[in-house]
């Protein structure tokens, strides 16, 4: 597919141009500097792809400062914000309320698995190639300085897993000044349906004269949900560093431990929903884990036009879940452990050649990941453990790209290229039986943006992306059925428009998901196979207008954005229908109101229906495990007060779900039902900093 086959986005943007380039018709073209090379640390790399105004993709940047008046108690909350992004409560039998479930442009979001999730740069995931599902998201909302949304154009440099985006949790920072800063939260939740909780957090960090900097950072939970016996208890700590060797390198680092206790209620049947919606029948379900982290890099802007950079880390992760099956007789329970090692090299460096200047970034990325998963059941009748069956999982990952990023006048170009080699193998140790994959692939991508002034810039591109054969897929592997890598192609059209007062964009898109591996529908043990495809088209909207601060609503700001998406199946016998447990329409609207020491902040998100199975099945079935998944929107409250005189003092009160809607998602698989939603939640938090 190539841009010319793409009329309706042709359009779009060309309505998109012409009304924010308006105001700039008598104006002169301003001209388009070149940004320079910098120490940074940013996760998208060096050089010229640091601007997000200037990037040519759908990229969506929220500072801590924007996350914190959103009011959300979780991660999910402030994803629901962004445009394309469609975030759900946890709809899964393994998965706690960490889990992240995070969807993009109509990709499932159930674990988030069609999207590379790094916190600092590094993969969120146990293991970013055998189990990139997020059923264990090991990151807290509290601990995150900004979340960087990449919905297309940097598919080149990350992986696997990008045809949904790039999502990136940046921790919080090192001061860069000389001096201590501390600051300390505690937050009280309480849910219209029963349950409380509190979520707390402290930083402390401090930069020496001598270039030595750390930072401690700890974010916890303890209390229940909105559901009956709902108990959760988290710990994330962690310890950054960094030592600045000379004024243009460092080396950096952080160790982390993460972990978690969270009880599963599980899905209902209609009639016990209609009866209680946060009741509870599988109190003895749990779901628990852990993760140590560490991770080291050194970073050196050798010169105004060199830079190089290599990080390595290593983690190990356990998690295990406990579940009863519907008879109430048996628990089964799915202890699993995984380790990955990672290395990642690149180097950058500019030069001018025929009146342009070419920033060429080269990169390598070694992965080694290593893990067990077993499994057994334990009657509960009389404590009786069966025999577990254990599987051992190794995947070596090597990945090399290579990306232009081309500056001619006001253009930037960026031809690029990743090739991945995978190798995995499946040990079932049980049934002594080894199942084995062995995969290449060269993933090509263009992104093009024209500066047209400082204000406005339009950009296109088209990228390649890929999903690698899983660790639970390779049991399908065999001669007849060799399973190969999921491939996406994704091309994007749009406009940003960035002053200091006015924030717009639109962005239309296409994505056709290829070969999909999906399991053959009542096949026990499951099957998998290459025969999934899916269409996405959609637009993406968004603006913010904060007011002259000179004007009679100063202090007043307001923002909307809405995506549309129409995702459908494009093999099979629903080829045509809507891919499950995704939105067409989805928005957010809100205002905030400053005035002195006080700060309001009214906003509201909804989203359309859902279909929960390929066959878009209408009727609901009575034990819910099957039928549409009605829409809704939700209205939230904020008021925040800055001490005067003492502005690091700050006190938030706020209501979640004004109007106590109720709503639901649906879990379809073995502890399937209705999962209702969060209830109206009122929330007092005090902050402090010094």
């Amino acid at each position: 597919m190539s841009l010319h086959t793409l009329p309706f986005q042709r359009t779009l943007i060309a309505v998109a141009v012409s009304l924010l380039a308006a105001p700039l018709l008598h104006a002169q073209q301003a001209d388009a500097p070149i940004e320079s090379i910098q120490v940074s640390g940013s996760w998208l790399g060096s050089g010229l792809q640091n601007s997000v105004k200037n990037f040519a993709g759908a990229r969506t940047v929220l500072k801590k400062d924007d996350i914190d008046a959103t009011g959300a108690a979780d991660i999910g909350d402030v994803m629901r914000r962004i445009p394309g992004v469609q975030s759900t409560d946890n709809s899964g039998t393994a998965g706690s309320s960490i889990s992240l479930n995070i969807g993009v442009r109509g990709l499932t979001g159930r674990y988030s698995p069609r999207s590379t999730v790094l916190l600092d740069g590094i993969p969120l995931a146990v293991a970013p190639y055998g189990q990139p599902q997020l059923s264990f998201a090991p990151v807290s909302l509290n601990n995150i300085e900004s979340i960087d949304v990449v919905r297309g154009g940097g598919a080149v440099r990350y992986g696997p897993q990008n045809v949904g985006g790039i999502i990136n949790f940046r921790s919080r920072s090192i001061p860069d000044a000389p001096g201590v800063v501390t600051d300390a939260s505690l937050r009280y939740n309480e849910y219209s349906g029963g349950g409380q909780n509190r979520q707390y957090s402290a930083f402390a960090g401090a930069q020496m004269e001598n270039g030595f900097g750390v930072a401690l950072l700890y974010s916890g939970m303890d209390g229940t949900d909105w559901r009956v016996a709902s108990d959760e208890k988290v710990n994330d700590v962690a310890l950054k560093f960094r030592y600045q060797i000379n004024p243009h390198s460092e080396v950096y680092g952080k160790l982390s431990y993460f972990e978690v206790n969270s009880r599963t209620p599980g899905g209902l049947t209609v009639k016990e929903y209609n009866a209680n919606p946060f009741q509870n029948t599988r109190p003895t379900d749990f779901w628990s884990g852990n993760r140590n982290g560490m991770d080291v890099g050194y970073l050196n802007t050798l010169s105004a036009t060199q830079e190089v950079e290599i990080k390595a880390y290593y983690n190990e992760s356990f998690r295990q879940s406990s579940l009863i099956n519907a008879a109430r007789t048996q628990l089964t329970w799915q202890p699993r452990n995984y380790e990955v090692l990672g290395i990642e090299p690149r180097a950058t460096q500019r030069f001018a050649a025929a009146g342009m200047t070419h920033d060429v970034t080269v990169g390598y990325r070694y992965l080694r990941e290593r893990g067990d998963d077993n499994n057994y059941i334990q009657t509960v009748s009389t404590g009786a453990n069966g025999a577990t069956s254990t599987f051992l999982n190794s995947t070596d990952a090597h990945a090399a790209y290579v990306d232009d990023r081309i500056a001619v006048g006001a253009w930037r170009i960026t031809p690029g290229l990743r090739y991945e080699h995978i190798k995995s193998e499946r040990n079932d140790l049980t049934a002594r039986s080894v199942f084995a994959t062995d995969n290449n692939k060269a993933l090509p991508s263009l992104n093009v943006a024209y500066l047209m002034n400082r204000a406005l810039t339009v950009f296109a591109n088209y990228t390649t992306s890929f999903g690698p054969v899983q660790n639970t897929q390779l049991n399908s592997q065999t001669s007849a059925n060799p399973l190969i890598p999921e491939l996406a192609r994704t091309a994007e059209l749009g406009a940003r428009w960035k002053t200091s007062t006015l924030s717009a964009e639109v962005t239309a898109f296409r994505l056709k998901f290829d070969n999909q591996i999906l399991q053959v529908p009542g096949t026990t043990p499951a099957v998998f196979r290459n025969i999934g495809a899916t269409k996405h088209d959609g637009i993406e909207t968004a603006v913010d207008y904060g007011f002259d601060e000179a004007g009679a609503l100063a202090g007043l700001n307001v923002y909307a954005n809405y995506t549309y998406t129409k995702a459908v199946q494009d093999s099979g016998t629903t080829a045509g229908l809507d891919v499950p447990f995704y939105s067409r329409n989805t928005d957010t609207v809100g205002a905030r109101y400053r005035v002195g020491a006080w700060t309001a902040n009214l906003s509201s998100t909804h989203q359309s229906k859902q279909y929960s199975d390929t066959a878009n099945t209408v009727a609901e079935a009575a034990n819910a495990s099957v039928g549409q998944i009605p829409g809704f929107r939700l209205w939230n409250a904020q008021l925040g007060w800055k001490l005067p005189g003492k502005p690091g003092y700050e006190l938030m009160a706020g209501i979640n779900n004004i109007a106590d809607k109720r709503y639901y998602t649906r879990n379809v698989d073995g502890n399937a039902g209705r999962m209702v939603g969060a209830p109206r939640m009122a929330y007092l938090q005090l902050r402090a900093s010094y």
